[in-house]
C-alpha cells in the first residue's frame, strides 16, 4: 500500500542576537557556464522542475509543462525518449471556467509535472497538476522509451492543484511517504521505527505578535504510524513539531526555510539536514545555511518539554508544560519498550497519550543549528541546495555545497572550520530565471539545475579552468590540486598515491608559498602628446586587489592618474609619461599575500609625423575624396554661371516665343525656326532673330526677357 503525504510549504528561521559573523561573503570567482556544461530547452516547452535521477539506466527524467522527457545522464542535450502529457480541452475550458489564469499568459490550466517517484527497475509515479485536477499514473521506460500506461488515478493529497504551490514528497516501499526519510530502524538497538521528518513555515500560535509574521518547524512521524480512529480521527499520532532556528544579527524578523537537504556520510546517526534560509517581509536583507545534526532534533521530540495553550478569562497563551507526561510518550514511535508493554502499533496507546498529543503537538525547545550559520550572505536569496561529499589530499572529508539563488546562479561553498569560503558563482540562467530545482549524481559528479525556460547540467569540478598554481591552490577547491611536475591543475581523485608529493593543496590555509613566483607578461604601447592613455587590468579574482606602480613607484589617484574598476587612466599624457607600468593582482590569505598575476605595460611616446603616417590608405582616400569633390564643384559653378549670364543677356527667349504665339500663327513659324538653331549657336543667332524683327513687338518683349 501507498501513502503519500504532500505539504505545501515556504521554509524557515529565527530571531537572533549578539553574534558576530561575516555578513557579505564573496565568491572568489564569478564565471559564467560557457563550455563548462550542457543546456536543454525544448521550444514550446516551459517549467522544466521535476527531476528523477535513475543512474542505473543512464537517464535523467525530467517533468516539465505537458511534457517529461528522458535525458542522457552524461549529456542532456541528448533527448532519448519523450512523452507528452497534455490537459484535454475539455478540462481547459472548465479550468477557464473556474476563473483560473489563462490569459494573456495562458500559465495555470495547463498539466505541470511536479511528482516523480521511482517505483522498480523501470517503472515511475507521475503526477500532474491536469488544469488544477490533480491525477496520477504509472510511468515505464523500457528499450529507450517513455510510455504512459494510462493507468490514472486522483492526485488529490499527492500533488498540488496550483501549479506554482511549493510542495514536497517521499516515497517510501511498502508504507508511507514524507518530507524526508530517515532510516533509523535499520540498526537501532532500541528497535525503534524510521522517521519522516517535515520542513515548513506557518504562523506562529505561541508568539504574541499583531503583525504578520511566520517561523520555520520541523516536524517529524513514525514511518509505522497509521493514522489515528477515534481520538485523532484521520490524522497522525506520532505528530510532533518545534521551532526551527537559524540565527543570523541584524534581522528583525526570523528567516524562513525554502529548501532542505538530508545528507548522510554513513549511518543515520550522523546524518545531518542542510537549509537555506531567506529574510521575510518587503525588504530584501540575508540569505543563509544552516546545518541541523539528526542527533539533535531527536532529542528535542525525545526529551524535550512540551507547549500546552493556557486560558484565563481573557487571554490565551502557550506556555511551558511542566506537569506528567503519559506513558507511552506522545510522539514516540513503537519500539522494543512499547512491544513488551503490549502496544503493537500506533492506534494502541492509551486515549490519553492520544489525547495529549492532540492538544499539545508543539514542543517548547526549538532545534538550533550544530554551529552558527554556516554561510550569510547580504542581497542573495537561497532557492535550493544539495551537498556533495569529496575526500581532500591529505584523506579529510569535506562537504561541499552547491546553493541555488533566484539570480539565476549556483554558489559553489565549503566551510573550513568554521570559515565559509565560495569558491565560485556560476551563472547558469538568465538574472531573472531562479534555479527552482538541483540535483546531484555523485556517481558522475555532475550537478543538474532546472528553470521555469531551461535545464543545465554542470560538473561539480572544473580543474583545467585553473590557469596556474596560485589560482589553483588559493581557490581552496578540495576537488583539485597543482601538479608541480605536469605544472596543470588536476582533478584528486586522479592522483596516484605515489605522486602526492608533487600535488599542492591547501583547503584550510590556503598556503600557497610552494608554487612558482608569477611570470610577468611585458606589453609594449604607443602614446602621444596630449592623448588619453588606458592601461588594462583584469584581477584574477574577486578578493583580489590590485596595485599599480610606475618604473618601481607605487600609483595614487592624482590629477594625471585616475584609477577606476582596476584600469589605470593617464590624463593629458606627456614625454616624461613614459616607462614601465606595472599591474599586480594580490590576494590575501591566511595572512599572507601571494601576487596571483602580473603585467608590464612598456609605455613609448611616439612620432607625430610617423603617428599622421599610420594610416596611409584612409589617407589616400581622403585626397581621392577631396580630388572628385573638385572635379564636380567646379564643373557646377560653371554651368550655374553660364545660365545667369544667358539669363542676365535674354538669350533665353522662351517667353517672348509663347508671347508670339498668341498674337498669329506666323509668329509661332518665325519662333520655332530659330530655337532650333539656337541649339548650335545660341548667343550669335538669337541677337540676330532679334535684330531683324520687324515687329516692335519683338523688341519689347527683348526688353522684358533682359528685365
Amino acid at each position: 500500500m501507498l501513502f503519500f503525504l504532500v505539504l505545501s510549504f515556504w521554509v524557515p528561521a529565527v530571531l537572533t542576537s549578539g553574534q558576530v559573523w561575516p555578513l557579505n561573503s564573496t565568491p572568489r570567482k564569478t564565471v559564467t557556464l560557457s563550455n563548462r556544461g550542457h543546456v536543454f530547452q525544448e521550444e514550446g516547452v516551459w517549467n522544466y522542475t521535476t527531476m528523477l535521477l535513475m543512474e542505473d539506466e543512464g537517464v535523467l527524467i525530467l517533468g516539465a509543462r505537458e511534457a517529461i522527457f528522458a535525458l542522457d545522464l552524461n549529456n542532456i542535450t541528448h533527448k532519448k525518449a519523450m512523452v507528452k502529457w497534455a490537459v484535454t480541452s475539455e478540462m481547459q475550458r472548465t479550468c477557464i471556467f473556474k476563473g483560473k489564469r489563462q490569459f494573456p499568459f495562458q500559465t495555470e490550466c495547463h498539466n505541470y509535472i511536479r511528482i516523480l517517484h521511482k517505483m522498480s527497475n523501470d517503472t515511475m509515479f507521475v503526477c500532474g497538476t491536469n488544469a488544477f485536477n490533480p491525477t496520477c499514473d504509472i510511468m515505464s521506460y523500457k528499450d529507450g522509451k517513455l510510455t504512459l500506461e494510462g493507468k490514472q488515478q486522483d492526485g488529490n493529497g499527492k500533488c498540488p492543484f496550483d501549479p506554482f504551490q511549493r510542495c514536497a514528497s517521499e516515497f517510501v516501499l511498502p508504507s508511507f511517504i514524507g518530507m524526508k526519510h530517515v532510516a533509523e530502524g535499520d540498526d537501532n538497538p532500541e528497535g525503534d521505527d524510521d522517521k519522516i521528518y517535515l520542513f515548513f513555515n506557518e504562523s506562529p500560535v505561541e508568539y504574541d505578535t499583531y503583525s504578520k509574521m511566520e517561523v520555520s518547524r520541523v516536524a517529524r512521524i513514525c514511518k509505522g504510524d497509521v493514522v489515528g480512529q477515534w481520538t485523532l480521527h484521520n490524522r497522525w499520532t506520532s505528530f510532533l513539531k518545534t521551532h526551527l532556528d537559524c540565527p543570523v544579527p541584524q534581522t528583525r524578523l526570523p528567516l524562513l526555510i525554502q529548501d532542505v537537504f538530508l545528507f548522510c556520510p554513513d549511518t543515520w546517526k550522523n546524518c545531518m539536514f542542510y537549509g537555506v534560509f531567506t529574510p521575510q517581509g518587503e525588504m530584501p536583507e540575508y540569505s543563509a545555511v544552516c546545518a541541523y545534526r539528526i542527533q539533535d532534533i531527536r532529542d528535542v521530540f525525545s526529551k524535550g518539554k512540551f507547549k500546552k495553550l493556557r486560558s484565563t478569562l481573557f487571554i490565551k497563551k502557550w506556555a511551558t508544560y511542566s506537569g506528567p507526561v503519559p506513558d507511552p510518550r506522545p510522539g514516540a514511535c513503537i519500539n522494543s519498550k512499547t512491544k513488551e508493554k503490549g502496544f503493537s502499533n500506533s492506534l494502541d496507546p492509551l486515549g490519553k497519550t492520544l489525547q495529549f498529543i492532540r492538544d499539545n503537538p508543539l514542543m517548547d525547545q526549538a532545534v538550533k543549528p550544530s554551529e552558527q550559520p554556516l554561510l550569510v550572505k547580504k542581497g542573495a536569496v537561497f532557492t535550493r541546495i544539495v551537498v556533495a561529499s569529496t575526500t581532500a589530499l591529505d584523506g579529510s572529508s569535506h562537504q561541499v555545497m552547491f546553493i541555488g539563488t533566484a539570480s539565476g546562479s549556483v554558489l559553489k561553498a565549503v566551510n573550513y572550520d568554521g570559515k565559509m569560503v565560495i569558491i565560485e558563482e556560476v551563472q547558469l540562467f538568465k538574472q531573472s530565471e531562479p534555479v527552482k530545482i538541483l540535483q546531484l549524481s555523485i556517481t558522475l559528479g555532475q550537478l543538474y539545475a532546472g528553470s521555469e525556460e531551461a535545464t543545465v547540467q554542470m560538473p561539480l569540478s572544473t580543474c583545467d579552468h585553473y590557469a596556474s598554481c596560485m589560482d589553483c591552490v588559493l581557490a581552496r577547491d578540495p576537488y583539485c590540486g597543482w601538479d608541480l611536475s605536469a605544472e596543470r591543475c588536476i582533478a584528486i581523485k586522479n592522483i596516484h598515491p605515489d605522486t602526492h608529493r608533487q600535488v599542492v593543496q591547501s583547503l584550510r590555509d590556503g598556503n600557497a608559498a610552494r608554487c612558482p613566483a608569477v611570470e610577468s607578461t611585458t606589453i609594449i604601447k604607443t602614446f602621444y602628446l596630449g592623448n588619453e592613455v588606458r592601461l588594462l587590468c583584469q584581477p584574477g579574482s574577486n578578493l583580489a586587489r590590485v596595485q599599480w606602480s610606475v618604473n618601481n613607484h607605487t600609483i595614487q589617484n592624482s590629477n594625471k592618474y585616475h584609477i577606476h574598476h582596476n584600469n589605470l587612466l593617464i590624463l593629458n599624457a606627456s614625454d616624461s609619461d613614459a616607462g614601465f607600468y606595472t599591474c599586480t593582482s594580490v590576494e590575501s590569505s591566511n595572512g599572507n599575500d601571494y601576487v596571483i598575476q602580473n603585467a608590464t605595460y612598456e609605455l613609448r611616446l611616439g612620432d607625430f609625423m610617423e603617428h599622421s603616417s599610420i594610416q596611409p590608405q584612409v589617407q589616400e582616400q581622403q585626397k581621392c575624396l577631396f580630388f572628385l569633390n573638385i572635379l564636380v564643384i567646379i564643373p557646377t559653378l560653371i554651368l550655374l554661371a553660364l545660365v545667369v549670364w544667358n539669363f542676365y543677356k535674354g538669350h533665353f527667349a522662351v517667353q517672348r516665343c509663347l508671347e508670339k504665339a498668341e498674337e498669329s500663327p506666323q509668329s509661332v513659324s518665325v519662333c520655332q525656326e530659330p530655337l532650333q538653331i539656337v541649339q548650335e549657336s545660341s548667343t550669335e543667332l538669337t541677337i540676330n532673330r532679334i535684330a531683324e524683327s520687324p515687329d516692335m513687338t519683338n523688341q519689347h518683349n527683348g526688353d522684358k526677357l533682359l528685365q
